[in-house]
């Protein structure tokens, strides 16, 4: 393939390592930083622009990196022709608005647990105190991106839930103004995710297993992430009971990247916890490693809604036969 140029756009510099990659293929690249503080991630490593707005008919294509309005940009700019890998308003929200992405897979036939929403921390205290249980405490929006605030109850009575809920209140309750309980359920938590090219999945899936506490064990408060252990796999039945169910409506979005939905299993079947519309960190890493051809090549492939299989090490037959 001939060097294309690549504008990445990202909130808080997290694709830093894959536009990295893209430059020593050769091809030309900017990158865009939101967040002042995390400009100089990558300096001396990739080429910067303050201003990504003035580069995009530069670029041969655009890659916004996050959710929180970035889909919306993304969808502007795919209207007008360009090739962009990015989300949609709709799938800024399946992630964003935690009810609205439950919904959507329940309309979808998707089984999904218990839940509901609070803007009031004293409400939620009430609803713990009327319905004693083990329940996870989710923040929404730009919160959510706080991962060591996501908290999930061990105690049947509540009552860890229901100190956490106090503590959020009187030093969180500004910058969490919209938070989900959950009702927790036991299982093994795993994800299965997918790239989709804009009209349909592109193969093979992915599945991984998220490691969030700090310490060994599963002990210690959660974190972003402290390590991902991952295969790439044919079409699944956890894959089939969730994500493939959603096809059609990313198609109809005309989607283009990676989505994930994180899902506790267990003998009484499939429950998908959250959305992941965007790349995942450090999954898009480990997934390079892993991904057989250039990377460069498969984002312009992905763009252009032309990339429908790609081999990975370690490739699976894509049948559609495996199962978990």
């Amino acid at each position: 393939m001939e060097k294309k140029k690549f504008l990445f756009i990202s909130i808080d510099a997290l694709i830093s390592d894959i536009a990295w990659h893209i430059v020593k293929e050769g091809h030309s690249v900017k990158y865009y930083i939101q967040d002042a503080d995390e400009r100089d991630i990558a300096d001396g490593f990739v080429p910067k622009t303050d201003d990504w707005k003035k580069e995009v008919d530069w670029a041969d294509v655009i890659i916004f990196d996050d959710v929180l309005g970035h889909g919306a940009k993304a969808k502007k700019l795919r209207d007008q022709g360009k090739l962009v890998i990015g989300g949609t308003p709709y799938t800024d929200r399946l992630e964003d608005d935690r009810a609205f992405g439950q919904e959507e897979l329940k309309k979808a036939g998707v089984p999904i647990l218990p839940y509901k929403d609070f803007t009031s921390f004293d409400e939620a205290l009430k609803f713990v105190q009327e319905n004693p249980g083990r329940y996870v405490i989710k923040p929404s929006g730009e919160a959510s991106n706080v991962k060591g605030l996501l908290f999930i109850g061990e105690e049947e009575d509540g009552k860890d839930v229901l100190q956490v809920l106090d503590d959020y209140k009187k030093a969180w309750s500004k910058k969490i103004p919209l938070f989900q309980l959950q009702k927790r359920v036991q299982g093994v938590e795993v994800a299965v995710g997918a790239f989709f090219n804009g009209k349909e999945f592109v193969y093979p899936i992915n599945v991984n297993f998220e490691n969030k506490k700090l310490f060994p064990g599963n002990l210690g408060p959660s974190t972003g992430e402290m390590g991902t252990f991952m295969f790439f796999s044919g079409p699944n039945i956890i894959f089939n009971s969730t994500l493939k169910k959603m096809e059609s409506k990313l198609a109809e979005e005309k989607y283009v990247g990676y989505i994930d939905i994180n899902c506790i299993v267990n003998s009484n079947g499939i429950y998908p916890l959250e959305w992941t519309s965007r790349f995942g960190y450090p999954t898009i890493s480990i997934q390079q490693e892993g991904i057989l051809m250039p990377m460069g090549e498969f984002f312009y492939e992905l763009a252009k809604g032309e990339l429908k299989n790609f081999k990975s090490r370690h490739s699976p037959t894509l049948t559609g036969k495996h199962s978990m």
